[in-house]
């Protein structure tokens, strides 16, 4: 449920006025006790976990929130105190770059919450600091300035996804852009679909357990206090084997999002914005439940190389900014990698888990090769007499499960141009030629 706007302006236009008009009449500008009503209290704490905002808490809220909600409110809340036209200085605030109206500033929350009064500004102060959960929870903070300038003079800034819960009363999940540079992955298959060895199986469903139970185990057994929050996998394996797919279902079902971050955003030739691509990814994701898949890590994780000049020092660095900052999620990170040395040593001594994406053997590919298959389908007898032998199939050609699946694929689709059914033994194997040639092998006709 979204807030009621006209209570939230109503009462905040009171705040504000009853501010701006203390100081035109040359009264002394000192913090007063708020009251704020009760409604807008449950209102504001219904829409998250945190159920005991203060007063100041609340006030700042409202200051970062009403210009998405009314675009004009400080300019008209000026324009209503003053006597006659003019600025009013003492309020803070800028303009913005596309949006020319008042956008409040540190100094706005000062000013309305604490007067001149220097040891309540020092407090109010506290409100933008590393250890409110305003900053820890990503939900509100201060825009940096240029060096010099005061640090309350940064614009207000409220995340745009808390804009949108207390705007709608939900949140749509994220936009792809260079500052989320991930997508949401989604699957419509099962479990049963997974082709696994029974000890990799295995693997997938303790790390199944650790996204279900961890963090109801880290607060209600307090495990909090020793372990940190977050665990670090690595995927690795030829590609086709089932890394994107059980990072997908394993999201479907825990109940979790999964984003797979596009690493050809992320990575910049510019020294320092990769740092800053991967910190507004993480910032965004973090203390929201998220898996976030890395796939081809290689790209992004990789050896550290002997400095020989400017570059390879920042690359390092940059290594080592992800190296931190992955260690520091909170959530679940799959670094997928199709060859496991690739990964810098320093990553794999803080992985939580390294599992293996072997290429299914044949009785693993004879079993894809049917679930794949679709119903609607029969298959066409060769020469003999005989429909498609799968367990033959099987034997013969050594494919990933990505592999089968675009064969299956090709075969369907040759089929379905042909206004037929029916699967042909030649169709098959020229779908395997082609995912021979991808591969770079050479494809032998064994019949």
């Amino acid at each position: 449920m979204a807030l009621d706007v006209s209570v939230l302006l109503e009462y905040f236009q009171l705040i504000v006025l009853n501010k701006i008009q203390t100081v035109i009449q040359d009264e002394a500008q000192k913090s007063v006790k708020i009251d704020i009503p009760q409604k807008l209290v449950r209102q504001i704490s219904a829409h998250h976990d945190i159920t005991d905002y203060n007063a100041e808490e609340i006030v700042l809220l409202l200051t970062a929130l009403t210009s998405h909600l009314h675009p004009n409110f400080f300019d008209q809340a000026i324009t209503k105190a003053l006597p006659s036209p003019g600025d009013f200085p003492q309020l803070g605030g800028v303009r913005g770059k596309n949006f020319r109206g008042f956008l409040p500033t540190g100094e706005t929350a000062l000013f309305l919450l604490a007067g001149n009064d220097l040891e309540k500004r020092l407090q109010v102060q506290e409100l933008f600091g590393t250890e409110h959960f305003f900053y820890k929870k990503h939900i509100l903070w201060l825009e940096d300035v240029p060096a010099g300038e005061p640090r309350m003079s940064g614009k207000i800034i409220l995340a745009p996804e808390y804009v949108e819960l207390f705007t709608t009363g939900k949140v749509t999940p994220p936009a792809f852009s260079t500052e989320f540079p991930a997508r949401r992955i989604e699957t419509q298959l099962e479990w049963d679909d997974l082709v696994l060895a029974p000890d990799n199986m295995a693997q997938i469903r303790e790390l199944e357990t650790w996204v279900r139970f961890n963090d109801k185990m880290l607060l209600e057994w307090q495990m909090h206090k020793r372990i940190k929050p977050g665990y670090r996998v690595l995927f690795h394996g030829p590609p086709g084997t089932g890394k994107t797919l059980t990072a997908s279902l394993l999201g479907k079902y825990t109940g979790k999002d999964v984003y797979r971050i596009d690493l050809s955003t992320v990575v910049s030739k510019y020294i320092g914005e990769t740092e800053k691509n991967m910190a507004s990814l993480f910032d965004r994701a973090e203390d929201k439940n998220w898996i976030l898949f890395f796939d081809e890590a290689d790209a992004l994780f990789g050896k550290r190389t002997n400095v020989r000049d400017a570059h390879d020092k920042y690359a390092n660095q940059e290594v080592s900014y992800l190296l931190q900052r992955v260690e520091d999620f909170n959530g679940l990170v799959i670094l997928a990698s199709n060859m496991k040395s690739n990964i810098d040593d320093a990553f794999m001594r803080r992985f939580n888990a390294l599992i293996k994406f072997a290429l299914p053997d044949e009785r693993e590919r004879e079993r894809i090769w049917r679930i794949t298959f679709p119903e609607a389908i029969r298959f066409q007898a060769n020469g003999a007499g005989s429909p498609l032998d799968l367990p033959r199939l099987a034997a013969r050609y050594e494919l990933s499960g990505g592999n089968i699946v675009n064969a299956v694929h090709y075969a369907c689709l040759y089929a379905m141009s042909n206004d037929t059914n029916v699967i042909s033994w030649e169709s098959v194997k020229q779908g395997i030629r082609a995912e021979f040639a991808k591969d770079g092998r050479v494809f032998k006709d064994l019949g």
